[in-house]
């Protein structure tokens, strides 16, 4: 990245307290590449009150861009956020942080190269610490690689030139490596990231990769009881026992979804010559399965072939005690309300 030169303040803050509109803020700092991108994305989560990037870790006091681009300061480019920890916590932030970066990368995010735009999780006490090492902890399991993400302590923070602050919301047409879908996406991400990682391995690679459990020895495909089956994330109603089915394909199976509205389709072409449709839910986005139509024709001719692994079921006999009294009607017979809503 490259930008014309321009004035800057030469503080430095490393306080992770601070009041910022009347609220005890907490203040967390993450290196992950250009920082104009991801104090953007950092920007539209809800909660962080105020964003500042800059260098850290700098042998030189308050160096410059230009001395940080050299090398010869051996800093970092880093996003200062501050937040309200009543709204977001700091694990929420570490998972956001490491969903948008490439974690096992080193020295180079996106198309930048070097020393400066390592990645790293810089704290200021012990609690902090604690955090983000336990989000890597995470990461390993579910990518058994060794991350390039640092966990060091905090030396030092100088806010960069004032050309480089808010640089996104000054230029939006500006050079980004964090994709703009995250940056939009992220308000709904974090309402569900912590749940989601802490799903099983399984649940984690269905939901987020896409990844199909084995047939036959999941745990729905020859549940019949009745009941709902609802987003293992956040708990939305999806499918009736009333519109599930035996297919044979080792999976389980449904005639149609409570509601049209509750899932997206996309195209499938991961399978050289075995095009097909991906199914998601429209709130959290989490991978469910495929649907054909090859389904029964006295159901409408479609098949909803479902991982178990995104699914949660709730008996009849449960509903009402979790909160699903209303969609009662639509596992015994009269859909005609809650099914509809």
């Amino acid at each position: 990245m490259d930008v014309p030169a321009g004035g800057r303040s030469a503080r430095s803050n490393v306080n992770p307290m601070s009041e910022h509109n009347g609220t005890s803020a907490q203040i967390a700092y993450f290196a992950g590449g250009c920082f104009w991108g991801l104090e953007r994305y950092f920007q539209n989560v809800d909660g962080v009150t105020d964003t500042t990037v800059g260098y850290t870790q700098s042998k030189v006091e308050s160096p410059t861009y230009e001395q940080v681009c050299s090398g010869a300061t051996d800093a970092a480019e880093t996003v200062q956020v501050t937040f309200d920890p009543s709204q977001v916590s700091l694990r929420t932030l570490a998972l956001l942080f490491l969903e948008v970066i490439d974690p096992f990368s080193v020295d180079r995010q996106g198309e930048d190269t070097g020393r400066q735009y390592r990645t790293g999780m810089f704290y200021t006490d012990d609690a902090q610490k604690s955090v983000y090492i336990a989000a890597l902890e995470q990461l390993v399991d579910r990518q058994p690689q060794r991350p390039a993400v640092l966990v060091e302590p905090l030396r030092n923070f100088y806010p960069a030139e004032a050309r480089h602050q808010d640089y996104l919301i000054n230029n939006p047409g500006g050079y980004c490596h964090v994709p703009i879908a995250a940056i939009a996406n992220v308000k709904r991400r974090q309402k569900y990231v912590e749940r989601i990682w802490d799903l099983t391995l399984e649940q984690f690679a269905v939901t987020q990769n896409a990844a199909t459990e084995r047939p036959f020895v999941n745990e729905y495909d020859e549940e019949f009881e009745p009941g709902i089956y609802v987003d293992i994330v956040s708990g939305e109603p999806l499918f009736s026992s009333r519109d599930k089915f035996d297919s044979g394909c080792g999976w389980p199976a449904f005639s149609k979804p409570l509601s049209g509205s509750l899932l997206t389709e996309h195209e499938d072409h991961r399978i050289p010559g075995r095009d097909r449709i991906e199914v998601r839910t429209a709130e959290t986005q989490i991978h469910l399965g495929h649907v054909f139509e090859d389904g029964p024709a006295d159901r409408g001719g479609l098949r909803y072939c479902m991982n178990s692994a995104a699914l949660r079921f709730v008996p009849r006999s449960r509903m009402e005690a979790e909160g699903y009294g209303d969609w009662i009607p639509a596992v015994d017979g009269d859909d005609t309300g809650a099914s509809e809503s």
